[in-house]
C-alpha cells in the first residue's frame, strides 16, 4: 500500500507552498491531482497537469515554474523545484542558468554550505550533489522507500550535513556525502519539515504535530523543545543565540526568548500557513506562504503586520540576496519583490 502524507491537521504537497505542505508528494498522477483537488488546490493540480518541462527547455521557462527552495551563496543563487529543475544565478537573481541534473523528480530543498559544494533533496528520497558551484549534478544516495519523500538539506562544512523528511527521515554525513547514515531520532512516524542552524551552532528541526527539536552536539544527539502547538510547524528561524520564531500551521508564530524553553504566541491576522521566513540584513523579518500572506516585523519578531505585495500565489520560499534585494519562489517561479 502506497502512504499517504495526508495526515491529521496538516495539509500536504511539496514542500510548503501555500495551502500545501513542503513535505508531501507533488506526482505528477491522476491519483495525486485528485487528492489536491479534494484540498481544495486547483490552481496547484492545473499546474501539474502541465506538461514536464526538461532540460532542454530554456531557463526563463524554468524560473517561471514551481519552485520549492532556494538558497543564496555570495552573489549566488540556487534555486530547485518541479521536474528536477535546479537553477542557478551568478547575479544575485537577475538571471539564470539551468544545471544538468539526473533526475526529473520534484527537487523540495537545495544548500550550499560554500559557493562550490551543493546538495539538493527530494522525491524518490535521493540526495543529489554538485561540486562545481552547482552547474552540474550527481545523485548521490536514494532511500529504499521512493514514496518517502527528502525535504529539507542542511550542511555546516562540506563534510558534515543532514537530510530530513517524511515519516521521520533524518540522514547525516561526515564524508561529504560519500556515506550517509540513516536513524530514527524521535519514537514517533512524523514528517521533519526542515532543519536549521542557529548562530550558536545549534540545530533545529520543525515538523509534523507540534515537533521541535534541538541539538547542540552537531546532530550525534536530539532532544525535543517544549511545544506550544499541536499542529505543524514548518520551520524555526533563529534570531540570536536564546531568540528564536517557530511558524507554520494556521499562521500560527511562536516567540521564544531563552531557546525554546518557553513561547509566547504572537498574534497575527492572517490564518493561513506560514511556510517561510527570512531576516534581512537590516533586521527586517519576512513570513510568506498561502496566497497573499505577507507578515513583517521591525522589532525581532515581537509584533508581525500585514504587507501587501504584487504577488498573489502561494510562496515556497524566501531569500534575502547579497545585494539586499528579496526574492520569492514558489507557484509562480522566482520574483522580486518590492522593499518590506
Amino acid at each position: 500500500m502506497i502512504r499517504s502524507p495526508e495526515r491529521n491537521d496538516t495539509l500536504r504537497g511539496s514542500r510548503s507552498v501555500g495551502p500545501w505542505s513542503r513535505e508531501g508528494a507533488f506526482r505528477r498522477t491522476a491519483a495525486g491531482a485528485a487528492r489536491l483537488r479534494r484540498l481544495g488546490v486547483a490552481a496547484l493540480a492545473a499546474t501539474l497537469a502541465l506538461a514536464p518541462l526538461h532540460a532542454a527547455d530554456s531557463p526563463e521557462l524554468a524560473a517561471q515554474s514551481l519552485l520549492l527552495d532556494a538558497q543564496v551563496a555570495g552573489h549566488a543563487v540556487f534555486a530547485v523545484g518541479a521536474y528536477g529543475h535546479v537553477l542557478r544565478s551568478a547575479d544575485d537573481g537577475r538571471t539564470w542558468e539551468l544545471a544538468a541534473v539526473p533526475t526529473a523528480a520534484t527537487l523540495t530543498a537545495v544548500h550550499f554550505p560554500d559557493a562550490r559544494h551543493g546538495w539538493a533533496v527530494g522525491h524518490d528520497a535521493q540526495v543529489l550533489a554538485s561540486d562545481d558551484g552547482g552547474r552540474t549534478w550527481t545523485r548521490q544516495y536514494q532511500g529504499p522507500d521512493l514514496d518517502a519523500p527528502l525535504l529539507s538539506v542542511l550542511f555546516l562544512d562540506p563534510q558534515t550535513g543532514f537530510a530530513v523528511g517524511a515519516y521521520g527521515q533524518y540522514l547525516s554525513t561526515v564524508d561529504g556525502g560519500r556515506t550517509w547514515t540513516a536513524r530514527r531520532i524521535i519514537d514517533q512516524d512524523r514528517h521533519f519539515n526542515r532543519i536549521t542552524v542557529g548562530p550558536a551552532g545549534t540545530l533545529y528541526i520543525a515538523g509534523e504535530q507540534g515537533t521541535l527539536l534541538r541539538s547542540t552536539d552537531r546532530g550525534g544527539t536530539w532532544q525535543p523543545i517544549p511545544s506550544p502547538y499541536a499542529g505543524s510547524f514548518y520551520g524555526i528561524l533563529p534570531l540570536s543565540p536564546d531568540v528564536l520564531l517557530a511558524y507554520g500551521l494556521r499562521g500560527r508564530i511562536y516567540r521564544s526568548a531563552d531557546n525554546g524553553a518557553s513561547w509566547h504566541l504572537v498574534p497575527v491576522g492572517p490564518q493561513a500557513l506560514l511556510a517561510t521566513a527570512v531576516l534581512r540584513s537590516d533586521g527586517v523579518i519576512v513570513l510568506a506562504g498561502a496566497t497573499r500572506t505577507f507578515l513583517v516585523s521591525r522589532d525581532g519578531g515581537k509584533t508581525f503586520a500585514p504587507w501587501a505585495v504584487p504577488l498573489t500565489t502561494p510562496v515556497a520560499e524566501l531569500v534575502a540576496t547579497a545585494d539586499g534585494r528579496l526574492l520569492a519562489f514558489g507557484e509562480a517561479g522566482v520574483t522580486e519583490l518590492p522593499a518590506p
